[in-house]
């Protein structure tokens, strides 16, 4: 099965290929040689994954699937959500929105957050939205140098590592992007 993956980020894609079974063959939108910017206006994180999709749609005959992730952390009312990827300006630049989030975070001592992403999959001209949660907690400072985004200040519950300590298969075991992941998987499967 050949499957679309709307996404211009090469982290996300490697991730996500990593857990594909060998059966769905990821179509890249670098593949398609598409590079317009794809819209992510809506107030939620799974309005901007099911955005991605119907902005999709109808250019491309083959299934698609997109996602939309957020880091939200309580002591700031769920900060930076639906933002994250832009959280320190339309830059889109990790390293500022790192420094933004500890800076706001500077004299907080709750640390709770969470990694929440939506999939939406457009197959057969029906929508299905696969969600998938980490529970984590924010450091004070950056740790490894893996994974990508907000991976060096977030260790996931119950580990004391930092994403970006992890190895690709460990965070896949555990990440908020792998659980949704496995859900359009098992989904995948049911409809081969």
């Amino acid at each position: 099965m050949e499957i679309i993956f709307a996404t211009h980020n090469d982290n996300k894609l490697r991730e996500v290929q990593a857990l594909m079974p060998s059966h769905v063959k990821l179509v890249s939108l670098k593949d398609l040689n598409f590079k317009e910017d794809i819209p992510e206006t809506s107030g939620t994180i799974a309005g901007n994954a099911i955005q991605k999709v119907e902005f999709l749609k109808d250019r491309f005959d083959l299934p698609i699937f997109a996602d939309d992730t957020g880091l939200l952390v309580d002591a700031l009312n769920g900060e930076p959500g639906v933002y994250s990827a832009r959280y320190a300006g339309e830059q889109k630049n990790s390293e500022d929105n790192i420094d933004l989030l500890l800076q706001k975070l500077t004299d907080n001592n709750n640390r709770a957050a969470r990694f929440v992403t939506a999939i939406a999959l457009n197959l057969n001209s029906c929508q299905t939205l696969f969600e998938g949660v980490c529970e984590g907690t924010i450091l004070r400072e950056r740790r490894g140098d893996k994974g990508f985004g907000y991976d060096p200040i977030f260790i996931p519950q119950g580990y004391d590592k930092s994403f970006a300590e992890m190895s690709l298969t460990e965070k896949g075991e555990i990440s908020h992007r792998a659980k949704a992941l496995l859900k359009l998987i098992d989904y995948l499967k049911e409809v081969k």
